[in-house]
């Protein structure tokens, strides 16, 4: 049977980054395209369930998608069981326009989000992206984003083409592939762990003409972490990161070391 195959993504469906992501695995099924109809990054495994949500249906390059007037993993929901009615092989997320990588992007990027919610499912799950050299690009509009995804394609095209193959290992839920912004045919490619943190958080606060304080949450990124990490991978060496996930936050403790707490 021809694999069934998911496409989401966090930036919008007509960002760039989608229709690369279409070519990364337009040959390995049959694709269906669910994600959000607008901008979406940063709300992590966010759900709407306090309004209603609508599917348009629209085109991309000629490819019929649905754009979904909510959140990654509303696209996710809807994509499986209203607009498919079934479950897929695989979910595949991105290409995100910039690097999702170390534990804050785990719980924040809504590109790690769809995937989460895939893989809660069973589904086997890939969230892909690209580093940006300059950190405004992420909040551009992408649908004309201009870069190179050749590499990110010929990767996840494989890497896609083995997990439909093979599955996922056992104890592994998604993989996070985040590819170098000057990636080529020959980066390495390196397995890492999250990193403990991305980013160096700062606030602003501004006055409005009223006088009044308002505040922007931003900072600085952090380019310099451990061997083995995916920030180390990314930042430091250049290489292709790939991180397997767990859904399983469980911290693996022996649970009498914190019988002492309780």
């Amino acid at each position: 049977m021809v694999p069934k195959i998911l496409l989401t993504n966090d930036d919008g469906v007509y960002a760039a980054g989608i229709r690369a992501a279409y070519k990364s695995v337009a040959d390995l099924g049959d694709v269906t395209i669910s994600a959000p109809a607008m901008q979406q990054s940063g709300v992590g495994r966010s759900i709407s369930i306090f309004e209603p949500l609508r599917i348009n249906k629209t085109e991309i390059d000629g490819v019929t998608a649905y754009a979904i007037g909510g959140t990654p993993t509303d696209s996710v929901i809807l994509g499986i069981f209203t607009i498919m009615k079934q479950m897929p092989d695989l979910v595949l997320s991105g290409f995100n326009i910039g690097e999702n990588i170390s534990t804050d992007t785990i719980t924040t990027s809504g590109t790690i989000g769809a995937a989460l919610e895939a893989a809660s499912y069973g589904i086997p799950a890939i969230a892909a992206s690209i580093q940006v050299t300059e950190e405004g690009a992420k909040f551009d509009d992408l649908r004309d984003y201009q870069h190179d995804f050749e590499v990110g394609i010929k990767v996840v095209n494989k890497i896609a083409k083995n997990v439909l193959k093979h599955g996922l290992p056992d104890n592994v839920d998604l993989l996070n592939v985040n590819i170098p912004h000057f990636a080529e045919n020959d980066t390495p490619i390196e397995i890492t762990r999250l990193a403990r943190k991305i980013f160096k958080t700062a606030v602003q606060e501004r006055h409005d003409p009223r006088g009044r304080p308002y505040y922007w949450i931003d900072g600085d990124l952090i380019r310099e972490e451990e061997e083995g990490t995916d920030v180390h991978a990314i930042m430091q060496k250049g290489h292709i990161s790939i991180t397997p996930i767990t859904l399983d936050a469980t911290s693996p403790i022996d649970f009498s070391e914190i019988e002492h707490l309780i």
